[in-house]
């Protein structure tokens, strides 16, 4: 487990305003919050909260209104459209519900898509045990309308993991999977933290799948309001309930 001092990722006092005067809406209101480095912090909360927003604000997708963002001890605030871009493609792993696979491109090449645009080698032993690891072996030269949702997912959770980012930001991933397949990417996920050292952000409204994690964050009306550590799917439920109540 990583020390205090090992941070994959930070938010220092992050504001995020859509819109302007009486049409505003403050998304996030202040909010700070540190990713421990080989962690998986899953972000919870009602519909209308800022998890999503949280989520797209700390991988570089969105910028703050005000505060700032950090991966590593990069300070995305500061970073150009191309350097943020670069940073993104280097550093940062995506899963995202809409799997965001290329219709015309074979899973194999969808999961080496990142690397090969960076224009770096692919460690092919490390590819090996994650196409292992999420049962798509068989499936390479499958292109995505020949896959099946979860097979899909399996995809673009192997794309996020294999060129080994420092942090992967994860937008209800098993959102669109059925409950077989959910669980095999959590799994999945799951043993990228304990036997790799991965550090994972994920949003989710699913107890179960948030039960997963090391740790979970509670957000309402743009505010943390609660924090749980080695959660149980029950314990999150009564935590929501109390949240939407």
């Amino acid at each position: 487990m990583a020390t205090a001092t090992q941070l994959a990722a930070r938010a220092v006092e992050v504001r995020k305003v859509y819109g302007t005067g009486d049409a505003s809406v403050e998304a996030l209101r202040g909010i700070s919050l540190d990713l421990a480095a080989g962690e998986w912090t899953a972000i919870m909360g009602p519909s209308g909260s800022g998890k999503s927003t949280l989520l797209h604000v700390m991988a570089g997708l969105d910028t703050p209104t005000d505060g700032r963002v950090y991966i590593g001890d990069i300070d995305l605030t500061t970073l150009n459209d191309k350097q943020l871009t670069q940073l993104r493609r280097d550093r940062v792993g995506f899963v995202f519900q809409a799997y965001n696979l290329i219709p015309t491109l074979t899973a194999e090449e969808n999961i080496t898509l990142p690397m090969d645009i960076a224009g770096r080698d692919v460690d092919r032993s490390w590819f090996d045990q994650v196409v292992d690891t999420v049962g798509l072996r068989d499936r390479l030269r499958h292109r995505p309308t020949e896959l099946s949702g979860g097979q899909q997912q399996r995809v673009a959770g192997a794309r996020a993991l294999v060129s080994k980012p420092e942090i992967v930001f994860a937008d209800e991933p098993t959102g669109n999977l059925d409950s077989k397949s959910g669980a095999e990417l959590l799994d999945f996920l799951r043993s990228a933290v304990d036997e790799h050292g991965q550090t994972i952000v994920m949003v989710t409204h699913d107890a179960h799948a948030a039960a997963h994690a090391d740790r979970v964050v509670f957000l309402a009306d743009g505010n943390i309001v609660q924090e749980m550590r080695t959660p149980t799917a029950d314990a999150i439920l009564d935590e929501i309930k109390s949240l939407e109540a």
